[in-house]
C-alpha cells in the first residue's frame, strides 16, 4: 500500500482491541488507515475489559498448560494485534499499551490525542450477540475526535468500491464531518457520494403556500442547496490534497433507509455528531444509532463543535 502524500494531523491512529475477532478486522482497517495517512498506529488494550476465554490463547503463550494470568492474557491479545498489524503493513510504526481502565473510559481518554479511533462492531461474552458493543456505541456518543466503527463484509471494509458516503443532516453536519469524509475520498483516490434526504414534514397542510404547484420541488431545491453549502464550508483540503470526484444524492424518503442502502455499496459512511457546550457529548440521534447497529460498511462518526 502505497503512503498518502497529504495527511491528517500527526497524532496516532489509536485502536482498541479486547482479542475477539471483530477487534482483529478493526485492527487490519486502522492498519491500512494509518498507512493511507502517514499516521503511527497505536494499539490499546484496556485490562479492565471482559476477560475473554483463556483457551484462546494457550497457542499464543506456547501452549503452557499451566493456567494463564489476567495480565498474561492482555499481553498476548496487545502482541497478538501488534503482529497482524505487522504483517499487514511491515513498514508501519506501532505502538501498544495496556491501560488498566475499563475499555470506554480507556479509548476516551485516548481520543483526546488520536486523530480518530478505531473499534470493532460487536461486543464480547454475555453481550456479544449484541449487533454493537456498548464500548463503541459509548465512543461514537462521547469522543472528541472521529470514531471508526469496523463493521460490515470484508469487501466493504477494503476500498473494494472505490466509494465513500457522506450523510448530510442538517446542523450536525459541520465542516468537520465533510472535511474528514473529502480527505477519506481523496486518499483512497474514490468517489465521494453526499447524499441528503429530504422529506414532506407531516405538519404542513397541502395547502401551505410552500407547498402549492410543485412542493416536492422547493424541498428538493432546500436539500440541494444545504449539500452545496456544506462542501463550500471546508475550504481547501490540507497537505496539497486534491478533491475527489464528488457526485451528490439528493433525494426523498427516510434517511436511516437511504443512507443503509448506499452503505451496500460503500467502504465507509460518515455521519456527523452534534456537541453543545453544556452537554455530555455528541448527540447521536436515531439516524447515527441506525447505521451504527446495521450498516454494511465502517462508519465514521465525526463530532461537530457549536461555536461559542
Amino acid at each position: 500500500m502505497t503512503k498518502a502524500v497529504g495527511a491528517m494531523e500527526r497524532r496516532p491512529l489509536v485502536v482498541g482491541v479486547d482479542g475477539s475477532e471483530p477487534g482483529l478486522l478493526a485492527v487490519d482497517w486502522a492498519a491500512d488507515e494509518a498507512v493511507r495517512h502517514g499516521l503511527a498506529l497505536r494499539i490499546v488494550h484496556a485490562s479492565l475489559w471482559e476477560r475473554y476465554e483463556a483457551d484462546a490463547f494457550q497457542d499464543a503463550l506456547g501452549g503452557d498448560p499451566e493456567p494463564v494470568t489476567e495480565h498474561d492474557l492482555a499481553e498476548a491479545i496487545l502482541a497478538q494485534a501488534a503482529e497482524r498489524a505487522r504483517r499487514r503493513a511491515s513498514m508501519l510504526e506501532i505502538s501498544t499499551d495496556l491501560v488498566p481502565q475499563d475499555a470506554a473510559s480507556a479509548l476516551l481518554r485516548e481520543a483526546a490525542g488520536a486523530t480518530a479511533v478505531v473499534t470493532g462492531s460487536r461486543g464480547r461474552g454475555p453481550i456479544r450477540e449484541l449487533l454493537l458493543g456498548s464500548v463503541g456505541l459509548s465512543l461514537a456518543a462521547r469522543a472528541t475526535c472521529p470514531v471508526v466503527v469496523v463493521r460490515g463484509s470484508l469487501r466493504n471494509q477494503d476500498v473494494a468500491n472505490g466509494r465513500v458516503v457522506l450523510g448530510v443532516g442538517g446542523p450536525a453536519t459541520g465542516p468537520a464531518a465533510a472535511r474528514f469524509a473529502l480527505r477519506e475520498a481523496a486518499v483512497r483516490h474514490s468517489v465521494l457520494e453526499v447524499v441528503r434526504v429530504w422529506h414532506r414534514p407531516a405538519h404542513r397542510a397541502a395547502g401551505h403556500p410552500l407547498l402549492r404547484g410543485e412542493p416536492a420541488h422547493h424541498l428538493e431545491e432546500e436539500a440541494s442547496a444545504l449539500v452545496d453549502e456544506t462542501l463550500r464550508a471546508v475550504g481547501d483540503l490540507p497537505d496539497g490534497l486534491s478533491r475527489p470526484d464528488v457526485r451528490r444524492l439528493v433525494t426523498d424518503g427516510s434517511t436511516r433507509q437511504v443512507l443503509l442502502a448506499r452503505s451496500a455499496a460503500a467502504d465507509l459512511l460518515v455521519v456527523g455528531a452534534h456537541r453543545r457546550h453544556g452537554h455530555l457529548g455528541p448527540q447521536l440521534g436515531v439516524v447515527g444509532h441506525t447505521l451504527l447497529h446495521h450498516a454494511d460498511c465502517p462508519v465514521a462518526v465525526v463530532p461537530h463543535q457549536d461555536q461559542k
